[in-house]
């Protein structure tokens, strides 16, 4: 499993600091396993501001995955389930806030290869993604030439092995293919005869990404703390060589709370640090 890393450095009392490009994790809890998801902000900002203010207002509540390619894509944020577990459920669409400005050329531009997270839009019309995204299964780099570009603002940071199974086209796979209309005829489903509970939801949360804060204390000891992610072991490695060897400082199980570590290690003696997240 990779791991996403952000790391702080100390040298003979000197201070720097340096992190991912994410500023935000996206938590996405599906029905077949969990996703963690770096988000661009600074490079898609636009995008990225989109996608959390349909997290933040609960319009992704109870979404599922729509479309099922193997080899290709996984969709979302078009279809969820109103009234779910209730005797009144019933599909209905994501509320729509209006098109984005196509953001790919915008900052750095991200291709569309595997594990990222790319907005879909109308077929033609470059500036058309309103909710709905989907991630990259396979290197599908030639989106980055139709229309413009799809815009890539985020990529699976820890759970692959989730994406991997979709590449799956096998019913031992436990993942089958429905059709819930002419429109939506590759939805993925648990079982061979679905009903409502067996579509693959998503749940998902955004939070920003853990950042490391180093003070020494006037015995010479350095004190990390962080806010932990929660439901991930959060990791505290240093290392004094370069190239870095690391080694365990302290190990949690991520609450969401502040955590900290107390390194006792001499003041003057060189170390480099980094959080992990497993």
């Amino acid at each position: 499993m990779r791991r996403t890393i952000w790391w702080l450095a100390l040298l003979a009392g000197l201070i720097s600091g340096r992190g991912l490009e994410a500023q935000s994790l996206a938590l996405f809890r599906t029905s077949v396993g969990d996703m963690l998801v770096e988000l661009y902000d600074s490079d898609k900002p636009v995008t990225v501001q989109n996608f959390k203010t349909y997290v933040g207002g609960g319009h992704y509540q109870d979404v599922f995955l729509h479309r099922w390619v193997p080899g290709f894509v996984i969709q979302g944020g078009c279809l969820r389930t109103l009234y779910r577990n209730t005797a009144s459920a019933q599909i209905v669409y994501v509320a729509n806030f209006g098109p984005i400005t196509n953001e790919y050329g915008v900052g750095r531009a991200f291709s569309n290869t595997y594990g990222t997270l790319a907005m879909a839009r109308v077929s033609g019309a470059p500036n058309s993604a309103t909710s709905q995204w989907f991630f990259n299964l396979t290197n599908n780099a030639f989106l980055d030439k139709v229309d413009g570009g799809f815009t890539v603002f985020g990529r699976v940071a820890l759970g692959t092995d989730v994406l991997n199974r979709f590449n799956i086209f096998d019913p031992t796979n436990g993942i089958w293919r429905a059709t819930l209309s002419s429109a939506f005829t590759e939805v993925p489903v648990l079982s061979a005869q679905p009903d409502l509970n067996d579509l693959v939801y998503v749940d998902i949360t955004v939070a920003p990404a853990p950042k490391l804060q180093l003070t020494l204390n006037a015995d010479g000891s350095r004190q990390i703390n962080w806010t932990s992610l929660p439901n991930y072991t959060n990791r505290i490695e240093y290392t004094s060589e370069i190239p870095p060897v690391w080694q365990t400082l302290f190990a949690t199980n991520g609450t969401g709370s502040s955590a900290q570590v107390v390194d006792k290690a001499l003041f003057r003696q060189q170390r480099f640090y980094r959080l992990c997240i497993e």
